[in-house]
């Protein structure tokens, strides 16, 4: 049929009848929120380019999760930021390090009620910023983190935590880390590969956050925006060494990313809204140009209806509220 026989605006005209017939639908499960935790701090420190969000203490930290476990959300992405920081990111793999603390702290107060996560590179910890160690000539050593991030999964193992997610897009950083993490005895924690994380000029943000000593980029491991293709073969790669989970990020800059993924994993499908989007979102709204609220829910039921089975969100505890409201 043609028009005037056809008329789409039908399916259009209330609010009821848009609920009705919605193809995509968010729910507070789906939602993940990535925490910030700092060693040796009295009280939360805001994170300037990032309003609303904060370095936490382990403390704050805790009050923090059970507000996401009563929000409804779907899980905790746990980011450490050590007081000292070396060559090697030592305090990555101590058990006793700022990270291994949190995550104990947090599945003692949610452990039951959210899937607590925690990131698996080294950048947070070292000095030079990389998600890797250094060869000498300065370029980051691929089999040399790979030993390092077995260690990680181990030790963040043993705090307890339920998922990893290797996000240093390091060759066979997810086969190493299956390995390790069964031969230990810890076949029952989960991964959460980054599998197509693109290098992006979105991360700022997020370096604050962890207090990056960063010099350069991280164009020689993290993908290349101008390709798609190669997102493809990480998935194959993921999958085939074991992952459980796999990402796409940054979620809105690569929707066509996600989508491709999500049509073609057999695992489920995440997407992280970096640090730089939720910035942006901020940055215009203080300044009067958008609606907040409705961007944000936007932003997501894009991300949603672009494939993303599960989004980690800096909003996720404000988006579920809305949601449930």
């Amino acid at each position: 049929m043609t028009f005037p026989d056809s008329r789409p605006r039908r399916l259009r005209t209330t609010p009821a009848v848009r609920r009705l017939v919605a193809e995509t639908r968010l729910h507070p499960a789906q939602l993940i929120l990535p925490a910030f935790v700092r060693e040796g701090i009295g009280e939360p420190v805001p994170v300037g380019s990032m309003p609303g969000v904060v370095q936490h203490t382990r403390d704050s930290l805790r009050r923090a999760a059970a507000e996401a476990a009563e929000a409804g959300i779907g899980g905790i992405m746990l980011f450490g930021v050590p007081e000292h920081k070396d060559a090697v990111g030592s305090a990555g793999t101590d058990p006793d390090g700022i990270l291994q603390q949190a995550i104990r702290d947090v599945v003692a107060e949610v452990g039951e009620q959210l899937v607590v996560m925690s990131d698996l590179c080294l950048d947070e910890f070292t000095d030079h910023g990389h998600c890797g160690v250094l060869a000498a000539d300065g370029s980051v050593d691929n089999d040399a983190t790979l030993e390092r991030y077995a260690e990680m999964a181990v030790v963040q193992a043993e705090a307890g935590v339920h998922m990893v997610g290797p996000s240093g897009m390091m060759d066979g950083q997810i086969g190493v880390v299956r390995r390790a993490l069964d031969a230990a005895g810890y076949q029952d924690t989960a991964i959460l590969a980054y599998t197509a994380k693109y290098a992006s000029a979105l991360y700022g943000p997020f370096r604050e956050a962890v207090d990056s000593g960063l010099k350069g980029d991280r164009k020689t491991y993290q993908q290349d925006l101008a390709n798609a293709r190669e997102a493809l073969r990480e998935l194959e790669l993921d999958v085939a060494e074991g992952a459980d989970l796999v990402m796409v990020k940054p979620a809105g800059p690569c929707l066509d990313i996600l989508r491709a993924v999500a049509d073609r994993s057999p695992v489920p499908v995440v997407a992280y809204q970096i640090s730089g989007e939720y910035s942006m979102v901020e940055a215009a709204a203080a300044n009067g140009w958008i609606e907040r609220e409705r961007t944000i829910m936007e932003s997501l039921l894009s991300i949603s209806r672009a494939g993303g089975e599960q989004i980690l969100t800096y909003w996720a505890v404000e988006a579920a509220r809305m949601l449930r409201a």
